[in-house]
């Protein structure tokens, strides 16, 4: 590897919508974007994806050729981020598309081709960040709170990072910016997952734009009790979730106790949910030390009814207002938070420095996350 200080973050999400990039530079232990690009799914691949995240006939081949095929959607948007380098990348660090994640079966997966993309890119590629976390007892996830520390952590302020990708998940910074400060974080549950999947069958859209259809509609409480006595709400860190509990059949399951529910309201309920779910998470892990401020990141950002039921939900939750805000207020834009942790990541596999912290994940210590795919 050259002794290069960019690397390029590549990160698809739970939501499914396409390829997001990041070029950005570490150097001096600095942490600066550089450029942002995005490549949207072809709508078959989409389709491929989402098939695969349920058992399915002929799987390995059709894992293998969505692969490729994810592959080449990365190497589009590397080709996207190279002009805007002021020399060579060190390396491309990739989360792939996690179509299984059973920590509690021992494995989680996510569908790539690492070695197509460092061929096709002529770039070293680091790939495969959750399996060492899991072969270490952890969940594998969330693995981004330690870089939200290192970004985000200010001394003497407890600050809360919130990324509502598809599923939600937090980091609590407690006052400090190092990764040996205490910091907690795991999935709370969905983010947009759940509004997506409504949004695409009653509406024919991808997802709720700034929350407006939710908006038009009334939370209905009984339905909202029903949602949130899932047991993962009350399971106690560290955890993690996907769309192998969220999905489609765990929603329709608890619709069918309260028919009638018009769909704008079972949209506006989903919304709530989702704050709820996350207020609550805030409160169990800073009840005795509460947020200054409360940051979001990921898609949910640019939801505006779910940035207000959230300031609703935390307050509710401590009895006082509690600051929300984007991480845009922190200098970083909300929707390549994420993308650039996977590109802090492959910097710290680069130094051989760990990536993943126990007290989050539950592994049974500090490791090194990925694996390298020379050129």
């Amino acid at each position: 590897m050259s002794a290069s200080s960019l690397y390029i973050g590549l990160m698809s999400g739970t939501s499914l919508d396409g390829v997001d990039g990041v070029l950005a530079d570490f150097a001096r232990r600095g942490i600066r974007t550089l450029g942002t690009a995005f490549v949207p799914f072809p709508p078959a691949l989409r389709a491929e994806l989402m098939a695969l995240q349920a058992k399915t006939d002929n799987e390995l081949e059709r894992e293998a050729l969505a692969a490729n095929a994810l592959a080449v959607c990365y190497a589009n948007c590397v080709q996207q981020l190279l002009p805007q380098a002021p020399g060579p990348v060190r390396a491309i660090a990739v989360h792939g598309q996690t179509i299984r994640h059973r920590p509690e079966l021992g494995f989680t997966w996510q569908t790539n081709n690492p070695a197509l993309l460092a061929e096709l890119t002529g770039i070293d590629v680091i790939a495969d960040f959750r399996t060492r976390d899991v072969a270490a007892g952890g969940q594998g996830a969330p693995l981004v709170p330690a870089f939200h520390a290192a970004r985000f952590g200010k001394r003497g302020q407890v600050r809360v990072v919130v990324n509502i990708g598809g599923i939600a998940n937090i980091s609590v910074l407690r006052g400090d910016d190092r990764l040996s400060a205490p910091i907690a974080g795991h999935d709370t549950g969905p983010g947009n997952v759940l509004m997506d999947l409504w949004m695409a069958r009653h509406q024919g859209r991808d997802y709720d734009a700034g929350g407006a259809w939710a908006a038009s509609g009334r939370v209905d409480a009984a339905l909202l009790a029903t949602l949130l006595d899932e047991p993962y709400f009350r399971q106690p860190a560290p955890k993690s979730t996907g769309r192998d509990l969220f999905h489609a059949a765990w929603l329709d399951a608890r619709l069918a106790r309260h028919p009638g529910v018009a769909p704008a309201d079972v949209q506006a309920t989903l919304a709530r949910l989702t704050a709820v779910s996350i207020a609550q998470a805030i409160h169990a892990e800073t009840r005795d030390q509460p947020p200054q401020a409360v940051y979001v990141c990921g898609g949910g950002a640019r939801n505006a009814t779910l940035l207000r039921d959230l300031a609703a939900a935390l307050a509710d939750a401590f009895g006082h207002a509690v600051p929300v805000d984007s991480t845009a207020a922190l200098g970083v834009d909300p929707t390549s938070v994420e993308t650039l942790a996977w590109a802090w990541l492959g910097y710290r596999f680069t130094r051989r420095q760990p990536g993943n912290l126990p007290a989050v994940t539950g592994a049974r210590g500090l490791r090194v996350l990925g694996a390298l795919y020379p050129a």
